[in-house]
């Protein structure tokens, strides 16, 4: 389970995290990212608030978005909801993503970003958490190319890996890349291409990664 900072209640309710800066540990307040009223776009004015939210599967990516949009009224773009849907429209674009998650490879970063893109632009929200991308550096170069902006924070859930592999397989939600040999190849996928993207964004001053709480005790599982 996760563990919650004090001085962040209630950015994540119930279930709780611990939440690291990697420039000033413990000592901000997060939510008032959320809070802050993100003024109309407008030409040549700011553009939506965008947080990225990064994680292994069954990193609790999912179920923390939930808590944020619950409590801050974001609009949660879930790449993967996303590329799902696209599949289930038998689209030329669908069959081409079918196939990439089958082989728990990366979906072609023009793709992804076109989805997400379509989405942004057809909802007259400002504030954006985008789950589950960028997953690569070529994902992170092509958003930033294609949408002009780069994102305000990102948020990391840090998780044991065995854990993420439990949580996939007992989450029964018949998708198709939730079998064994799949989830091991995502999670071989995650350290070899986002953990590249995670360092990045460290380096940027915008990362704030989520402990699980056996992390945070010395202990995993």
């Amino acid at each position: 389970m996760w563990r919650r900072a004090a001085s962040l209640s209630p950015f994540i309710s119930s279930s709780g995290s611990l939440i690291r800066n990697h420039q000033t540990a413990y000592n901000f307040k997060i939510w008032e990212s959320f809070t802050t009223e993100i003024p109309t776009q407008v030409k040549g004015g700011k553009g939506p608030f965008i947080c990225f939210v990064l994680g292994g599967p069954g990193s609790g990516k999912g179920t923390q978005c939930a808590k944020i949009v619950k409590n801050y009224g974001l609009t949660h773009l879930s790449a993967g909801e996303l590329l799902r849907r696209e599949i289930a429209s038998n689209s030329e674009y669908g069959t081409t993503i079918l196939n990439t998650i089958k082989e728990g490879k990366i979906v072609p970063s023009e793709v992804t970003v076109s989805l997400i893109q379509k989405e942004m632009e057809s909802s007259d929200s400002k504030k954006f958490l985008i789950d589950g991308f960028p997953r690569s550096e070529e994902n992170r170069a092509a958003f930033e190319r294609i949408m002009g902006a780069e994102p305000d924070i990102v948020l990391f859930f840090d998780c044991p890996e065995e854990e993420m592999v439990n949580r996939v397989l007992n989450r029964n939600e018949g998708r198709v890349d939730d079998n064994i040999d799949t989830v091991r190849k995502r999670l071989q996928v995650f350290k070899a291409l986002n953990l590249p993207v995670i360092n990045y964004y460290a380096r940027r001053g915008k990362l704030y990664t989520v402990l699980h709480t056996d992390q945070c005790s010395g202990n995993s599982r």
